[in-house]
């Protein structure tokens, strides 16, 4: 094997932070990632970049924020030119492969506009975020009557099924998220309320045991050093799980809702049109919970137990002492929170995830089975794998920070003072509702381990929360006089994020370093007074170098008039040999050169 460690970076969708319980679920046992953490550090403070599948994953594939790589949402490309977490580690000698879901976007113009071919292996890596592709399955096969969201989605997953005999045209939905009850009837997992049945599919084959297994065939099938990007699909909806999972959790297990009545009449105007969409109102309903957050928690035990499954499979092939393993979310789940569904706002229910690092190396033994609370973001994985595979992170491109000092004890905290999250929902038929040009409808996340503020660009006024006093973000204390000071200092830090230099990829900073100490070899000498001011050998070809004037110049050197070839030393008798052997064919010379003494020649 290698010298450098393998990665294993494993991300589920939707995941909340706060439903393992190593971060403090009172009925969700999760004993498989707790072990994990118990190995590594467990983070307490991981943000996300944006509340949303696409943005978030192009963050953290990028190591950049949404206003660096500019993907600010769903179905937005990320730019062709964008450098991903797969070139970074390439360069370092480090394949970088993919098992599961990305969520990415083509920027098929691009590529077509820079003549890359989509069946090229630079085409593919450009179409697929940098990833060599083992298989990709963003888990999304819905149909419409204008076809599907996603051709591609579930591929290969599904032709696997059909060759179990899950007999159908779209077995994702028919069988893996969908319930059958008593005459045989699919009961669509679509339905909030068919979550309350079993997937109707064998637990092997449902979708995260499925991708547990091609983990572990492409680690088979390839030689250290990798990163592994396992991706799953689950726990995202549709809410719906097989037997035994479906079976486990029922209403008595679903936490108490974290809302009040006075948060949803005193709404904040963007907030109070978050909550009115029809997502936020289905979650409001408490019948709609106590079906799809059993399911929801089936899912993760069964993410739990698939953990379990691949860690033993890691020691038995004795993979495990040499594999750094990451374990994280793309975003969390409001799951009815704050009169809210999905995802896309800035409670911590959303942009909090929970993020375990196992680091194998000796270095890494002193904090094993830690709790960091160190504020750090998702951007900062693609610099800690680069530092795990012994390369230094571009900082110029590289918006994150390496982890390797939090888990190796040489520093308790990160160099950050406040994370950062971004969403665009100039593409929503919300931002309709509410009168929003695409200009506004653009809002801004700021948190330090203190205070929340949100900002936006609509004009509206700012939110803010006070994290230690209002944990659980009931009051709003945007509108506060008392708070003006903690506001302003809020904005500072938006401000001063906001005037990073981020767009200066193409020269890094040691080698602006460099330009500040080098001298000019090249002939530039500006504001020199005189020769003796400088380095002679820096002018010397503007020292002791003798010319004619220009008039002698001018009046040796004559022009062809048809070709302009100059001819600077032999004047007219040059002109007459270049024109019999060049130009005779044009206009004999006998005829031609009285217009060329007089200037009077038209060049033909």
């Amino acid at each position: 094997m290698s010298d450098k460690k393998n990665i294993l970076f494993i991300m589920f969708d939707q995941l909340r932070w706060d439903y393992l319980s190593c971060y403090g679920h009172p009925h969700l046992d999760t004993p498989n990632i707790d072990w994990l953490a118990a190995q590594g550090v467990r983070f307490n403070r991981a943000y996300i970049q944006s509340p949303i599948c696409g943005s978030s994953r192009m963050s953290t594939y990028t190591g950049r924020y949404v206003h660096s790589h500019g993907a600010s949402n769903n179905k937005v490309p990320l730019k062709v030119g964008e450098i991903t977490m797969g070139d970074h580690l390439r360069r370092a000698g480090v394949d970088c492969w993919l098992v599961g879901k990305t969520h990415m976007e083509a920027d098929a113009e691009g590529m077509a506009r820079l003549g890359l071919e989509p069946d090229s292996v630079i085409g593919v890596r450009v179409a697929e975020c940098g990833f060599d592709v083992f298989e990709r399955d963003d888990g999304m096969r819905p149909e419409g009557p204008e076809g599907s969201y996603d051709p591609r989605g579930a591929m290969a997953y599904n032709e696997w099924l059909r060759e179990k005999g899950y007999d159908s045209d779209n077995p994702w939905h028919d069988f893996a998220n969908s319930g059958l009850d008593a005459e045989g009837n699919v009961q669509s997992g679509w339905f909030l309320k068919n979550s309350a049945y079993a997937a109707n599919i064998d637990e092997p084959d449902s979708e995260t045991p499925y991708l547990t297994t091609r983990a572990m065939e492409f680690m088979q099938s390839t030689d250290a050093p990798w990163c592994c990007h396992l991706s799953y699909i689950k726990p995202h909806w549709p809410y719906i799980v097989p037997e035994p999972y479906a079976s486990m959790f029922g209403p008595e297990h679903v936490l108490p809702v974290v809302r009040s009545e006075s948060e949803r009449q005193q709404a904040h105007p963007v907030l109070k049109a978050f909550m009115d969409t029809p997502v936020g109102q289905s979650f409001s309903r408490e019948d709609v919970r106590e079906a799809v957050i059993p399911a929801y928690m089936g899912l993760i035990k069964q993410v739990d137990d698939q953990m379990g499954r691949l860690f033993d499979w890691l020691k038995e092939t004795g993979r495990w002492d040499n594999t750094a393993i990451v374990l994280t979310s793309d975003h969390g789940d409001f799951l009815g929170d704050h009169w809210l569904g999905e995802k896309t706002f800035f409670y911590e229910q959303s942009v909090r995830v929970p993020l375990i690092v196992y680091d194998p190396s000796p270095e890494a033994d002193a904090t094993r089975g830690t709790v960091s609370e160190a504020l750090v973001e998702s951007i900062d994985l693609a610099p800690t794998f680069l530092e795990m595979s012994g390369a230094e992170a571009p900082k110029h491109i590289l918006e994150g920070e390496s982890l390797l000092p939090i888990l190796h004890g040489t520093r308790e905290d990160s160099l950050r003072d406040c994370v950062i999250c971004e969403y665009d929902y100039s593409g929503a038929p919300l931002a309709n509702g509410l009168g929003h040009t695409i200009e506004q409808a653009q809002m801004y996340m700021v948190a330090d381990k203190r205070w929340k503020m949100i900002h936006f660009e609509s004009g509206d006024r700012p939110m803010l929360f006070d994290m230690v006093n209002d944990p659980d973000e009931l009051t709003d204390l945007g509108n506060s006089e008392e708070h003006t000071a903690t506001l302003a200092l809020m904005y500072e830090k938006l401000h001063r994020w906001a005037r990073r230099v981020s767009q200066r990829t193409t020269v890094g900073h040691n080698g602006l370093m460099a330009r500040r100490k080098a001298r000019s070899t090249k002939g530039i000498v500006i504001g020199v007074p005189e020769e003796g001011d400088m380095d002679a050998e820096l002018t010397v070809k503007y020292r002791g170098v003798k010319a004619k004037p220009w008039q002698d110049v001018k009046r040796n050197a004559k022009v062809c008039p048809e070709c302009s070839h100059v001819f600077k030393s032999n004047g007219w008798d040059g002109i007459d040999a270049h024109w019999r052997s060049k130009h005779d064919d044009v206009m004999p010379y006998e005829e031609a050169w009285p217009l060329i003494k007089t200037g009077a020649y038209k060049k033909a």
